[in-house]
């Protein structure tokens, strides 16, 4: 198995490196049909678990699938497992999966629309009873009542039953067992009264509590379809074919079937179908689903691509550089769906709650019915009494309570332009009260001054080596400034985090970095080859878009603003006031970074790291919550929380904002789903609901809660 890691010259590697293994992207995706609760989420979670070779197991509710990191297990050892505990499990197929869904959908609908219509046809014979039909007449209606009743219970319960047996026959219980024995009670029971020329019978509840029941679950399975995740949303920009040229002719080919290095073409208005080099001079494509913005990006040769942009221009021809799984857009879909599997104490707060929750239902339901039989005698009102108990305590709101807020926000966030790696990483940034900026790439952007032609051929040749061989702002801004030419062959090559890069060449050290690294008396970048004396290289500076903006909101939030930088106290002060930010610290190196950050949580500080270097990957790990640019390094965007798409970190503060919303949303669902169960429980208890009310509750407080989570959507 493999992991990203930082740059072994890095002294926060180790750190990197944990924080990657934690976003490797899982290996293993099953469809879960059956699933629609937290217990269902816990029951399958805590399976996986206990099977040797599973890393990690996350299911997604909304999406109705687990997503396995596991290591010598195969899928049908899975499938297997999880069929053992009552839950039906396929491998994964994304046009499957949707085909799926449909499926329910209208499964749903049908059933629906069946136990509607029997049901009105029996509240007719019903009201024919009510109306003073008696004795024959009255028996004849109820067993007509009968006949149109029972099969059409049979067959619009089957979501509530096969699910309910599923947890049954592996001898455990899930909300959709109470669900059940309520339905056939009432069923049974009317049969019991017909069967004895009883003068009461129900059938027109027991279909009318299928039917409403049913609205309910409808009603979940739409709300949760509408809120499409982030993770769908990129999906569906995969592209299956692609024109693969082969001796000079294009011939479509399967994307699975490229590999690295095969020659492309993308016609125009196609999608680029794997990450590349263009091949071409030029070419001008949309990538807004990496940055949020709609205007046309122009690429030039060599340039790289990513799969999923759109070619706005002439086709072109691009070389692989990544397939499958190593794609860009791969791996944003596969944080993303980590993010929604992500849990936070309010989600496992849930499960452990929804855990007890159906034996202590039927525990209730028990007392309530040996309660009203001793105190009154009256054995059928009694039994109404237990099935709406088993009704009106089904957790339902408590299961959606977080899952609907998390997804929503974080398909918000994605159109935004922040990608959350880590469902936690909400509930973590909605706790911030201090903000750390690194300067260099995060709060500003570095440009190539017209002086660096002015360097000799063989100073441009080093410098063109060691400028290559990093990926630091400063570095990419030095390589982009210098004529074309060779580079120097260089060894011993190392990058010093927050100084520079250095390495031998002809017998000489060579070093490309700050000023004082190079033992100069001036600030910013420089060139120093064997003992002679630095050559600065002129560099700009300017502010990152939306940096002030973002500072000044952020200010008025009441966060404490901060900014740590390696490079010189000049430099940093100037940036600290254009932006005015109190406390600018330089020359930090990331071990004093790190320690900075330790430091400020030990005194109970909720730090947010915005940062985009390799000195900054340990800061990003021990912040409280994290934020890197996607012109970041791998090592830091694997060890941030969350990567900003965009160029501009004007919504930065909405970030905080959206994050603070979704947790309170989450505490208010979970408010809503107890102050319900305060309310009607006792009313259940003390007999003045009957099993069609209990329905009706039920369902609305489950759409209450999900009608809530969607309100994150609306925020400004």
């Amino acid at each position: 198995m493999t992991y990203v890691s930082a740059c072994p010259a890095c002294a926060a590697a180790p750190l990197a490196e944990d924080v990657a293994k934690q976003v490797t992207p899982p290996n293993m995706f099953l469809s879960l049909p059956t699933i629609h609760c937290a217990a269902c989420i816990g029951a399958v979670e805590r399976a996986l678990a206990k099977v040797s070779g599973v890393v990690h197991a996350r299911v997604n509710l909304s999406l109705k699938r687990v997503a396995i990191l596991a290591d010598g297990v195969s899928v049908e050892e899975i499938v297997g497992i999880l069929d053992q505990i009552g839950y039906e499990a396929h491998p994964l197929d994304p046009a499957l999966i949707e085909t799926r869904q449909d499926d329910l959908g209208r499964a749903l609908l049908i059933r629906l629309a069946v136990a509607g219509f029997a049901m009105m046809n029996v509240m007719l014979f019903s009201v024919a009873v009510w109306s003073g039909a008696s004795e024959a007449t009255r028996d004849l209606f109820h067993l007509i009542s009968a006949a149109i009743s029972l099969p059409a219970v049979l067959f619009s319960g089957q979501p509530f039953f096969s699910s309910a047996w599923s947890a049954l026959r592996v001898r455990a219980l899930n909300m959709d067992v109470p669900i059940s024995l309520a339905i056939l009670l009432a069923a049974g029971m009317s049969l019991f009264e017909v069967l004895n020329s009883g003068a009461h019978a129900y059938f027109d509840a027991a279909l009318s509590l299928t039917f409403f029941l049913l609205i309910g679950r409808y009603l979940d399975h739409r709300t949760r379809s509408a809120a499409k995740s982030a993770a769908k949303d990129l999906a569906a920009l995969e592209v299956n074919m692609a024109q693969l040229i082969t001796g000079g002719v294009a011939n479509k080919t399967p994307v699975a079937q490229l590999c690295v290095g095969d020659t492309v073409l993308v016609p125009t208005g196609a999608r680029v179908p794997v990450d590349g080099d263009l091949a071409s001079p030029a070419a001008s494509t949309d990538r807004s689903f990496l940055t949020g913005e709609t205007t046309a990006f122009s690429v030039k040769e060599g340039a790289p691509l990513q799969a999923g942009e759109i070619n706005l221009g002439a086709a072109f021809q691009m070389r692989v550089t990544a397939v499958g799984e190593d794609t860009t857009l791969s791996r944003v879909v596969a944080m993303v769906e980590m993010a929604e599997n992500s849990r936070n104490r309010y989600t496992n707060l849930a499960d452990r709650a929804a855990r007890i929750y159906a034996p202590a239902v039927h525990l209730l339901a028990l007392f309530a019915f040996v309660g009203w039989v001793l105190a009154y005698g009256d054995l059928r009102h009694a039994l109404n009494v237990a099935v709406a108990i088993l009704i009106i305590t089904c957790p339902c709101a408590l299961g959606l309570a977080v899952p609907a807020v998390a997804t929503a926000a974080i398909s918000k966030l994605y159109g935004m332009g922040f990608l959350v790696k880590n469902g936690s990483a909400l509930e973590r940034l909605a706790e911030i009260d201090t903000a750390i900026f690194d300067k260099t790439g995060t709060l500003t952007i570095t440009g190539a001054r017209s002086n660096v032609p002015r360097l000799s051929a063989e100073q441009v040749s080093v410098a063109r080596a060691l400028a290559q061989s990093s990926d630091h702002p400063a570095a990419r801004a030095v390589l982009e400034g210098l004529p074309t030419g060779a580079a120097a062959e260089l060894s011993d090559l190392r990058e010093v985090p927050g100084s520079g890069v250095q390495a031998r060449w002809s017998g000489k050290d060579v070093r490309l970095g700050r000023g004082s690294w190079l033992e100069a008396e001036f600030e910013g970048t420089g060139l120093r080859i064997g003992v002679t004396d630095a050559i600065r290289i002129g560099l700009t500076e300017t502010l990152r878009p939306g940096a002030k903006q973002a500072v000044t909101d952020l200010g008025s939030q009441g966060i404490e603003l901060e900014i740590l930088s390696g490079d010189g106290s000049k430099a940093v002060q100037s940036i600290a006031k254009q932006l005015g930010v109190s406390t600018a610290n330089a020359e930090i190196d990331a071990l004093a970074k790190h320690a900075h950050l330790t430091e400020l949580a030990e005194s109970g500080r909720r730090v947010l790291m915005v940062g985009d270097g390799l000195n900054d990957t340990a800061s990003l790990a021990a912040a409280h919550a994290s934020v890197a640019p996607s012109s970041a390094l791998d090592a830091s965007r694997n060890a941030a929380d969350i990567v900003l798409l965009r160029d501009s970190l004007s919504d930065l503060p909405r970030l905080l904002a959206v994050a603070r919303l979704s947790t309170q949303l989450s505490m208010q669902n979970f408010a809503i789903a107890a102050l319900y169960n305060c309310i009607a429980v006792p009313i259940a208890l003390l007999g003045y609901a009957t099993p069609l009310i209990a329905a009706i509750a039920m369902s609305a407080s489950s759409i209450t809660v999900l009608a809530n989570a969607m309100r994150v959507r609306a925020a400004s």
